[in-house]
């Protein structure tokens, strides 16, 4: 698939993300990004995740997190597209996120993360994703304990 055709997923996916942050997270829209069973890594643990009513559970609980650190937008700074074979590729999100706890002054945190498509007819679907240590980089920037 184009990186073209991968830019205008994830812009679509930030926007359903930034949407959340203002306290009004479509949660039907995100879990469309995804495929019905898919995997999570991070740095000490895979997970299987099904895309059904726990993950729009979960969905609500990290954005509800997201909100009392002073999360306030995401932007994509780029993207890398590797294709994996006909019906799937890689695709490495570079981020630049924003936050600004009780209108503290904006801080910026860059980050990445690594998915993996699936092409289906209805289109590409994340069927797994590999982040960093999401947690430390928020205390790093003095965000959460």
């Amino acid at each position: 698939m184009p990186a073209r055709q991968y830019k205008d997923f994830f812009s679509k996916y930030v926007r359903a993300y930034n949407q959340g942050l203002q306290g009004q997270p479509d949660t039907d829209l995100i879990r469309s990004f995804f495929t019905d069973h898919f995997l999570a890594a991070g740095p000490d643990d895979v997970q299987t995740g099904f895309n059904n009513h726990f993950f729009s559970a979960t969905l609500k609980k990290a954005y509800s997190f997201y909100q009392k650190i002073g999360a306030r937008e995401l932007n994509i700074r780029n993207l890398v597209v590797t294709p994996i074979d006909r019906n799937h590729d890689m695709v490495k999100v570079y981020y630049r996120a924003q936050y600004s706890p009780d209108g503290a002054p904006i801080k910026s945190i860059d980050f990445d993360v690594t998915y993996f498509m699936q092409q289906g007819e209805s289109g590409p679907r994340i069927f797994a994703f590999v982040s960093g240590d999401e947690m430390q980089t928020y205390r790093d920037a003095g965000l959460a304990i």
